[in-house]
């Protein structure tokens, strides 16, 4: 049987990414790296809010290895490191799209970080 989600955490999660989105903005300077979460993907793109572009974007559907949700995670932000070198971006404002900061979104940001986008 399927686990349903309450309501309420639900809420808090739309709460916590109104609030987060509220205080930060990408700029061609410094653009925003955005995260989504799914149960069974990842995706993560680097939006110059201010031209209203994507200026990079990686998900764990352009990894060809098969490996752990954890593993994918660490190669996603690999690759969206290596993307926005190529587009000459290296420092962004992280935006964990409502998320909190452990586990899958923690070692993406690591990953990218190891890689040498400043954030």
């Amino acid at each position: 049987m399927q686990k349903k989600i309450s309501k309420i955490k639900i809420a808090n999660k739309l709460a916590r990414k109104k609030r987060i989105r509220a205080r930060i903005s990408g700029s061609s300077q410094m653009p925003r790296l955005s995260v989504f979460k799914s149960n069974q993907h990842i995706y993560v793109q680097v939006i110059d809010d201010q031209a209203g572009k994507t200026l990079a974007a990686a998900s764990d559907s352009e990894i060809k290895s098969k490996g752990t949700f954890s593993e994918k995670a660490k190669a996603v932000g690999i690759l969206i490191a290596k993307k926005a070198k190529e587009n000459n971006i290296g420092k962004v404002v992280f935006d964990r799209g409502g998320n909190k900061y452990h586990g899958i979104i923690k070692l993406l940001a690591d990953a990218a970080r190891e890689k040498g986008l400043k954030f």
